[in-house]
């Protein structure tokens, strides 16, 4: 599951040691996750998509 923080917030990451990045991240939902979400910590959010290669001018 995608998750980002709630503006303003900074949530810490047990999985990995560090916090939620301001994008967001992919994150498997445990019931930590599940308490964040139903606290209002972190949104569900978009995977951003991937920016397609640009072409060489030649």
């Amino acid at each position: 599951m995608f998750l980002v923080p709630a503006q303003g917030r900074q949530v810490a990451d047990p999985d990995r040691g560090d916090h939620l990045p301001a994008e967001g991240r992919e994150v498997e939902f445990t019931q930590y996750w599940q308490r964040r979400v139903a606290d209002g910590d972190v949104v569900v959010g978009q995977i951003p998509a991937a920016e397609p290669f640009a072409k060489k001018k030649g």
